[in-house]
């Protein structure tokens, strides 16, 4: 039997982020948007992770957009942590935001760089 998309993208969300952060964020949703974590579940994991591919690329893609979006900081640490989780070393993701300046500027980059530091940190005194 192969899995659903719920099933799917669950078990992606827990490989990526883990179970504490996978269950924090359903629990927080599902009282007042249910569709929202549905839709997160089946289809950002279920569907676009679980598509053809390196999680770890896809981990740096994700950093990449949010660091260019900027006002993502709770998403971009999630990222970063998920970064982590699947395999990224600390010079790859910090290599990754460097390569960022001449796209999109000093600011963001130092926004950006300042979460990777905060999630570095963090996940040292561990």
């Amino acid at each position: 039997m192969s899995e659903t998309a719920r099933e799917r993208g669950e078990r992606l969300l827990r490989k990526v982020d883990g179970d504490t952060v996978a269950d924090n964020l359903l629990r927080e949703y599902e009282g007042i948007a249910p569709d929202f974590t549905r839709y997160l579940v089946e289809f950002a994991f279920g569907e676009i992770y679980a598509r053809d591919g390196d999680l770890r690329h896809k981990e740096l893609v994700a950093i990449a957009s949010l660091a260019t979006m900027g006002g993502c900081d709770r998403q971009l640490e999630t990222h970063v942590h998920g970064a982590f989780n699947v395999g990224l070393s600390e010079t790859e993701i910090v290599e990754a935001v460097m390569t960022l300046i001449p796209y999109i500027g000093f600011p963001k980059a130092l926004n950006a760089m300042a979460v990777v530091k905060r999630v570095v940190d963090k996940r040292r005194s561990k």
